[in-house]
């Protein structure tokens, strides 16, 4: 079995693979604050909770976009079970070609979705990433990056909007009933999940009007937030929560596995 980390901003998802098969998967807050050895705790938690060995684990992948937490965490997996984990990043000789300007300044993520949605679904797609940024990343049936769109969150756009004005509450993100809102909180809820959906819906029209070869993308969401939003945007055809995972476990196996 491997382990799988996807780091994000705001939140890490760790999945347990057995061969191609997710056998589980958590959400833990990201905290760079972390050191080696609480990392490793976390990981020993989780494993338990699973009543998984530590000996099980053959080897851990890592698609990280906080820098200050990929090597206390390969340090975690090193210490704690034993393994050298990889880390999947731009200099990762992955099957993908990165068509922009400046690749090397891709995210972990952005390339593992990559990889990930043009095996998986064999077509073109644009793959729409919620977590602390809403990504859009433009990817060919053949493994190409064509590059994206890069917009501010959902929780982040919710809590910039509290944060910055002094009489509105802090509200919980739901789907709103409506759109116009007869309480302060509905109100919220309208501009924040609504606005987040027709945002979408709105970049995605204008993606696939600029599609090159006049092939239309399939449109997938991942991410911590997919599940919520989706149900609220004509675009979006399928829902895939742990993509990056299953990038990540695609990721190690192409690589040969561990790091030497």
């Amino acid at each position: 079995m491997i382990l799988a980390f996807d780091v994000g901003n705001t939140e890490t998802t760790v999945g347990l693979f057995a061969g191609k098969e997710l056998r589980a998967h958590w959400r833990v807050t990201t905290d760079p604050s972390r050191t080696p050895d609480e990392l490793g705790l976390l990981v020993d938690g989780l494993l338990r909770a699973q009543k998984v060995k530590h000996e099980e684990v053959d080897g851990a992948a890592i698609g990280s976009v906080v820098p200050a937490v990929t090597g206390p965490l390969a340090e975690a997996c090193h210490s704690i079970l034993g393994v050298r984990a990889r880390v999947i990043d731009a200099r990762s000789p992955l099957p993908i070609v990165l068509d922009v300007d400046e690749p090397n300044t891709v995210g972990a993520d952005r390339l593992i979705n990559t990889l990930a949605a043009s095996r998986i679904y064999k077509t073109d797609t644009i793959v729409v990433d919620l977590g602390t940024a809403t990504t859009y990343d433009c990817i060919t049936a053949e493994g190409v990056f064509l590059g994206g769109i890069i917009a501010p969150g959902l929780r982040t756009s919710a809590d910039t909007l509290i944060r910055r004005t002094s009489k509105l509450p802090a509200t919980e993100l739901v789907a709103p009933a409506r759109a116009l809102g007869k309480r302060t909180e509905e109100c919220i809820r309208a501009g924040v999940m609504l606005g987040t959906a027709d945002m979408i819906d709105g970049l995605v029209r204008r993606l696939k009007k600029e599609w090159p070869g006049g092939r239309v993308p399939k449109v997938i969401a991942t991410g911590g937030l997919a599940e919520v939003v989706a149900p609220l945007c004509a675009e979006i055809e399928v829902v895939e929560p742990y993509l990056t995972l299953f990038g990540l476990q695609m990721a190690y196996a192409l690589l040969g596995g561990a790091a030497e």
